[in-house]
Protein backbone atom coordinates (compact mmCIF):
# COMPACT_ATOMS: atom_id res chain seq x y z
CA UNK A 1 0.00 0.00 0.00
CA UNK A 2 1.16 3.36 -0.74
CA UNK A 3 2.43 5.28 2.66
CA UNK A 4 2.21 8.89 3.13
CA UNK A 5 2.52 11.36 6.20
CA UNK A 6 -0.06 13.69 7.85
CA UNK A 7 1.53 16.63 9.52
CA UNK A 8 -1.07 19.17 10.90
CA UNK A 9 -1.57 20.38 14.20
CA UNK A 10 -5.26 21.29 13.88
CA UNK A 11 -6.83 17.82 14.82
CA UNK A 12 -10.02 18.65 13.25
CA UNK A 13 -8.12 19.53 9.79
CA UNK A 14 -6.13 16.38 9.98
CA UNK A 15 -8.60 14.06 10.88
CA UNK A 16 -10.43 15.27 7.60
CA UNK A 17 -7.36 15.22 5.65
CA UNK A 18 -6.24 11.39 6.92
CA UNK A 19 -9.66 10.19 6.91
CA UNK A 20 -10.08 11.25 2.78
CA UNK A 21 -6.94 9.74 2.24
CA UNK A 22 -7.27 6.76 3.64
CA UNK A 23 -10.26 6.47 1.64
CA UNK A 24 -8.32 7.10 -1.01
CA UNK A 25 -6.34 3.64 -0.53
CA UNK A 26 -3.68 5.14 0.94
CA UNK A 27 -1.79 3.75 4.38
CA UNK A 28 -1.68 6.93 6.58
CA UNK A 29 0.68 8.16 9.24
CA UNK A 30 0.05 11.51 11.16
CA UNK A 31 2.09 14.17 13.02
CA UNK A 32 1.14 17.31 14.88
CA UNK A 33 4.43 18.43 15.01
CA UNK A 34 7.44 18.95 13.05
CA UNK A 35 9.40 17.33 15.85
CA UNK A 36 6.81 14.35 15.62
CA UNK A 37 7.09 13.81 12.19
CA UNK A 38 10.91 13.56 11.42
CA UNK A 39 10.64 10.51 14.37
CA UNK A 40 8.27 8.93 12.75
CA UNK A 41 10.11 9.19 9.58
CA UNK A 42 12.99 7.41 11.31
CA UNK A 43 10.84 5.02 12.17
CA UNK A 44 8.91 4.91 8.64
CA UNK A 45 11.58 4.47 5.51
CA UNK A 46 8.54 3.37 3.22
CA UNK A 47 7.27 6.83 3.22
CA UNK A 48 6.57 7.80 -0.11
CA UNK A 49 4.71 11.38 0.37
CA UNK A 50 4.33 14.09 3.14
CA UNK A 51 1.47 16.52 3.43
CA UNK A 52 3.07 18.87 5.55
CA UNK A 53 1.13 21.99 7.25
CA UNK A 54 2.79 25.41 6.58
CA UNK A 55 1.86 26.82 10.66
CA UNK A 56 3.55 24.68 12.75
CA UNK A 57 4.44 24.51 16.85
CA UNK A 58 8.36 24.26 16.96
CA UNK A 59 9.86 23.28 13.41
CA UNK A 60 7.59 25.04 10.99
CA UNK A 61 6.67 23.58 7.87
CA UNK A 62 9.11 25.45 5.67
CA UNK A 63 11.94 23.80 7.97
CA UNK A 64 10.27 20.75 8.45
CA UNK A 65 10.29 20.46 4.10
CA UNK A 66 14.22 21.61 4.05
CA UNK A 67 15.21 18.28 6.78
CA UNK A 68 12.96 16.17 4.47
CA UNK A 69 14.44 17.05 1.62
CA UNK A 70 17.58 17.11 2.49
CA UNK A 71 17.42 13.26 4.30
CA UNK A 72 15.00 12.16 1.20
CA UNK A 73 15.17 13.85 -2.05
CA UNK A 74 13.03 11.57 -3.58
CA UNK A 75 10.01 11.83 -1.62
CA UNK A 76 6.86 13.56 -2.59
CA UNK A 77 6.10 16.90 -0.45
CA UNK A 78 3.19 19.45 -0.73
CA UNK A 79 2.65 22.11 1.41
CA UNK A 80 -0.68 22.90 3.25
CA UNK A 81 -1.21 26.43 3.94
CA UNK A 82 -3.71 28.78 4.37
CA UNK A 83 -1.95 31.84 3.44
CA UNK A 84 -2.78 32.96 -0.39
CA UNK A 85 0.44 35.81 -0.55
CA UNK A 86 2.63 34.35 -3.13
CA UNK A 87 5.82 35.01 -1.17
CA UNK A 88 4.45 32.05 0.98
CA UNK A 89 3.73 29.72 -2.32
CA UNK A 90 6.86 30.25 -3.45
CA UNK A 91 8.76 29.83 -0.47
CA UNK A 92 7.42 26.44 0.25
CA UNK A 93 8.09 25.43 -3.23
CA UNK A 94 11.81 26.78 -3.13
CA UNK A 95 12.43 25.14 -0.08
CA UNK A 96 12.07 21.54 -2.06
CA UNK A 97 8.24 21.08 -2.17
CA UNK A 98 6.76 19.62 -5.37
CA UNK A 99 3.48 21.28 -5.17
CA UNK A 100 1.04 22.88 -2.67
CA UNK A 101 -2.91 23.10 -1.52
CA UNK A 102 -4.23 26.57 -0.17
CA UNK A 103 -6.95 26.04 2.46
CA UNK A 104 -9.91 25.50 2.42
CA UNK A 105 -9.77 22.64 -0.14
CA UNK A 106 -11.99 20.29 -1.38
CA UNK A 107 -10.80 16.41 -0.88
CA UNK A 108 -11.58 15.61 -4.38
CA UNK A 109 -8.65 18.54 -5.21
CA UNK A 110 -6.18 17.14 -2.55
CA UNK A 111 -6.64 13.95 -3.52
CA UNK A 112 -6.09 14.86 -7.37
CA UNK A 113 -3.02 16.67 -6.29
CA UNK A 114 -1.61 13.50 -3.96
CA UNK A 115 -2.90 11.12 -6.73
CA UNK A 116 -0.61 12.80 -9.59
CA UNK A 117 2.32 12.96 -7.64
CA UNK A 118 2.48 9.47 -6.81
CA UNK A 119 2.33 8.65 -10.44
CA UNK A 120 5.45 10.84 -10.63
CA UNK A 121 7.23 9.57 -7.69
CA UNK A 122 6.53 5.69 -9.66
CA UNK A 123 8.33 6.77 -12.80
CA UNK A 124 7.47 5.29 -16.23
CA UNK A 125 8.48 2.16 -16.13
CA UNK A 126 11.39 0.26 -17.76
CA UNK A 127 13.55 2.84 -20.04
CA UNK A 128 14.48 2.21 -23.79
CA UNK A 129 17.17 4.50 -23.29
CA UNK A 130 19.49 4.34 -20.29
CA UNK A 131 21.32 7.72 -20.89
CA UNK A 132 20.39 11.37 -22.37
CA UNK A 133 23.87 13.25 -22.53
CA UNK A 134 23.80 16.99 -23.43
CA UNK A 135 26.77 18.90 -22.90
CA UNK A 136 28.17 18.00 -19.53
CA UNK A 137 24.86 15.97 -18.17
CA UNK A 138 24.23 12.56 -18.48
CA UNK A 139 20.24 12.20 -17.48
CA UNK A 140 20.07 8.13 -16.67
CA UNK A 141 16.40 6.96 -17.09
CA UNK A 142 16.83 3.68 -15.55
CA UNK A 143 17.61 4.87 -12.07
CA UNK A 144 16.56 8.82 -12.69
CA UNK A 145 19.79 10.55 -12.17
CA UNK A 146 21.64 13.43 -13.12
CA UNK A 147 25.07 13.86 -13.61
CA UNK A 148 26.70 16.98 -14.80
CA UNK A 149 30.81 16.16 -15.35
CA UNK A 150 30.51 13.07 -13.72
CA UNK A 151 29.19 14.97 -10.49
CA UNK A 152 25.77 13.36 -9.14
CA UNK A 153 23.14 16.40 -8.55
CA UNK A 154 20.17 15.60 -6.38
CA UNK A 155 17.20 16.23 -7.21
CA UNK A 156 13.46 15.83 -6.43
CA UNK A 157 11.17 13.70 -8.63
CA UNK A 158 9.35 16.73 -10.23
CA UNK A 159 13.14 18.01 -10.74
CA UNK A 160 14.04 15.12 -12.67
CA UNK A 161 11.05 15.00 -14.70
CA UNK A 162 11.64 18.55 -15.85
CA UNK A 163 14.93 17.78 -16.67
CA UNK A 164 13.91 14.51 -18.55
CA UNK A 165 11.35 16.77 -20.24
CA UNK A 166 14.32 19.44 -21.46
CA UNK A 167 17.18 16.72 -22.54
CA UNK A 168 14.26 15.46 -24.62
CA UNK A 169 13.62 18.22 -26.45
CA UNK A 170 16.77 19.92 -26.77
CA UNK A 171 16.49 23.17 -29.03
CA UNK A 172 13.01 23.18 -28.52
CA UNK A 173 11.09 26.07 -26.77
CA UNK A 174 8.69 24.76 -24.45
CA UNK A 175 5.61 26.83 -23.43
CA UNK A 176 4.93 27.09 -19.74
CA UNK A 177 1.55 25.05 -20.75
CA UNK A 178 3.35 22.50 -22.06
CA UNK A 179 5.65 21.72 -19.23
CA UNK A 180 3.67 21.92 -16.35
CA UNK A 181 1.17 19.44 -18.57
CA UNK A 182 4.12 17.47 -19.32
CA UNK A 183 5.68 17.34 -15.97
CA UNK A 184 2.12 18.06 -13.58
CA UNK A 185 -0.57 16.19 -15.85
CA UNK A 186 -3.32 17.74 -18.13
CA UNK A 187 -5.51 17.34 -14.63
CA UNK A 188 -3.60 18.83 -12.52
CA UNK A 189 -5.74 22.12 -10.16
CA UNK A 190 -2.90 24.24 -9.79
CA UNK A 191 -1.05 27.82 -10.63
CA UNK A 192 1.05 28.40 -14.02
CA UNK A 193 3.96 30.02 -11.62
CA UNK A 194 4.74 26.47 -9.96
CA UNK A 195 6.81 25.59 -13.26
CA UNK A 196 8.39 29.04 -13.07
CA UNK A 197 9.07 28.35 -8.99
CA UNK A 198 10.79 25.00 -10.37
CA UNK A 199 12.93 26.20 -13.10
CA UNK A 200 14.21 28.54 -10.35
CA UNK A 201 15.26 26.07 -8.27
CA UNK A 202 16.70 24.21 -10.83
CA UNK A 203 18.83 26.89 -12.10
CA UNK A 204 20.35 26.84 -8.88
CA UNK A 205 21.48 23.68 -8.83
CA UNK A 206 22.40 22.69 -12.60
CA UNK A 207 23.63 26.34 -13.35
CA UNK A 208 27.53 27.53 -12.98
CA UNK A 209 25.77 30.93 -12.15
CA UNK A 210 21.75 30.79 -11.73
CA UNK A 211 21.30 34.34 -12.93
CA UNK A 212 23.21 34.28 -16.31
CA UNK A 213 21.63 30.32 -17.25
CA UNK A 214 23.59 29.00 -19.60
CA UNK A 215 21.32 25.75 -20.57
CA UNK A 216 18.15 26.27 -19.64
CA UNK A 217 17.35 29.95 -20.90
CA UNK A 218 14.11 32.09 -20.79
CA UNK A 219 11.79 32.44 -23.78
CA UNK A 220 10.38 35.91 -23.08
CA UNK A 221 6.52 35.57 -23.10
CA UNK A 222 6.40 31.94 -23.80
CA UNK A 223 8.59 29.55 -21.99
CA UNK A 224 11.58 27.72 -21.68
CA UNK A 225 14.26 26.10 -24.11
CA UNK A 226 17.05 23.75 -23.00
CA UNK A 227 20.34 24.17 -24.89
CA UNK A 228 24.22 23.49 -24.40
Amino acid sequence: MKKILVVEDESSIRSFVVINMKRAGYDVIEAESGEEALELLSKSPDVKLALLDVMLPGIDGFELCRQIRAQSPAMGIIMLTARTQEVDKVTGLMTGADDYVTKPFSPTELIARVDALFRRLGGEGPADVTDIISGPFALNTRNRTLTKDGRQIRLTQVEYTIMRLFMENIGKALSREDILTGVWGRDYYGELKIVDVNIRRLRIKIEDDATNPAYISTVWGFGYKWGT
